[in-house]
């Protein structure tokens, strides 16, 4: 029987990361993972496979042809007779999948990381370590990190199938629907909702919650709707879905809005309403792994299940459903179990919204912050009034910035508007160190970039924004 020293079951984000991770500090390393695509093996798990990567593709993609057709004339470009092949446009999303997931396979390699396909199980303890059922082998690991990510939450009226699909689905259709219904406004509604809209699909997002993107700060939200709004998408908010039928040529919905009923009929039908953890054939019933109400494996502040030497990490554990998060927990387990003092600050993870404009913030909203008692000064500057996004031709948006006002210590940052995902990192990585907006400020920032206005915005948290 192979034994291991950590042996991860799953190979998502948290997983493979962990495995990396414990390799590279010395530990003898097993990964077993079971996501199948096209018939084989594929490391990397929801994320690379069919959510972050491969949506991030797709709005790549959808966003050139929108920009080309709307956008360029501006610039002196002129274009005529613009086509679009999906099946090439779904070519190149696969192909940067492949690679991708390739290259956590070669990553494995490169570390000494034994990989085995199939199921993880649980198996029976053996002194201090386990027995696990390894894709139908049994190995020996002295300790053992479940890793096994989440699934998409299906809503019991509309069960997957058909035209009825989820986000992987909804990264396959070989033809633009015309009439495309997305249940749920959350980030995955969102972003795919917006590939197809410009690919050329009538959008309606229909929306339990009574407002759009309430987890985000109020003047990220008002100014998405509104964008989201003059962009095509056709929003519902606090509605109740109470009949779900599909037939060959499509789906209909039976909603009430207001005290309305409306039924609507779409070609296709994407359910995006949150996740689920995905702990199947993990063996938790039989050897005691507890999990809460909600199906997620208990830990305490250091990973630790209730059962000895038996650790989890990533979607599984709950919390932010975020890649980056799970692979911060990965980096951190592993550390704990050299000795090291593995840590995640879950404060000031960012999160992001890839459609155009795009969404990130972190830390406290400005509600978030008076609700806590907290007495605080905000600044708040728009791309409009910087050079840079003026030449790009995309003006839209701003940052925000809140800060202690009598510490001057940043407390949160929200952002709309173009690359906002790749400027949100400076102002994490202050908030890190405790850092004050002050000392965003006084960092010296390139001209022309975006990134003045992050600056510009901290510098309005003092009342002294310089180009305003």
């Amino acid at each position: 029987m192979d034994s291991f020293d950590v042996l991860v079951i799953g190979g998502g984000p948290a997983g493979y990361v962990a495995a990396i991770r414990a390799a590279q500090l010395g530990f003898k390393t097993a990964c077993v993972d079971a996501f199948e695509r096209n018939g084989k093996a594929s490391l990397g798990g929801t994320c690379l496979n069919v959510g972050c990567i491969p949506s991030k593709a797709m709005l790549d993609s959808s966003e050139k042809f929108e920009v080309m057709q709307h956008d360029f004339a501006e610039h002196g470009i002129n274009v005529q007779g613009a086509s679009l092949d999906i099946a090439k446009m779904l070519g190149r999303k696969n192909g940067v999948v492949d690679k991708l997931t390739g290259g956590v396979a070669y990553l494995f390699k490169k570390n000494k990381i034994t990989s085995f396909f199939g199921l993880g199980k649980l198996v029976r303890t053996d002194g201090d370590g386990w027995i696990v059922d390894a894709a139908g082998t049994e190995v020996r690991a002295a300790r053992v990190i479940v890793a096994t990510g989440s699934s998409p939450r299906a809503l019991p009226l509309a069960p997957f199938g058909g035209h009825i699909v989820e986000n992987s689905g909804a990264l396959e259709f070989t033809a633009v629907p015309e009439k495309l219904g997305v249940i749920g406004a959350g980030v995955i509604g969102l972003e795919l909702g917006s590939v197809w809209r410009r690919l050329g699909a009538d959008v309606t997002v229909l929306e339990a919650m009574p407002g759009f993107l309430m987890a985000a700060d109020d003047a990220i939200a008002k100014e998405g709707l509104k964008l989201f709004k003059k962009q095509g998408l056709d929003f519902h908010f606090g509605v109740n879905i109470t009949a779900v039928e599909q037939d060959d040529s499509g789906v209909s919905v039976t909603y009430t809005e207001q005290d309305k009923e409306v039924t609507a009929r779409f070609d296709k039908l994407i359910v995006s309403i949150g996740r689920v953890p995905h702990t199947q054939g993990l063996g938790a019933d039989a050897v005691g792994l507890a999990l809460d109400e909600r199906g997620f494996v208990k830990v305490d502040q250091h990973y630790r299940t209730n059962l000895q030497n038996v650790y989890a990490i990533g979607d599984v554990i709950g919390g932010a459903m975020l890649a980056h998060k799970a692979e911060e927990e990965g980096v951190a387990l592993a550390e704990m179990l050299a000795g090291q003092a593995g840590h995640v600050n879950y404060d000031v993870i960012p999160w992001v919204i890839y459609t155009s404009p795009e969404i990130a913030w972190a830390g406290l909203t400005e509600k978030q912050a008076k609700d806590r008692g907290l007495n605080i000064k905000t600044g708040q500057f728009p791309f409009s009034a910087n050079g840079r996004a003026l030449g790009h031709g995309d003006t839209r948006g701003f940052a925000k910035i809140i800060a202690d006002a009598q510490t001057d210590k940043l407390l949160g940052v929200h952002m709309i508007g173009g690359g906002v995902s790749e400027l949100i990192g400076e102002v994490v990585a202050i908030m890190e160190f405790g850092g004050s907006s002050e000392d965003l400020a006084r960092t010296v920032h390139a001209h022309p970039t975006l990134s003045e206005v992050v600056k510009e915005a901290a510098l309005a948290a003092d009342k002294r924004a310089l180009h305003m």
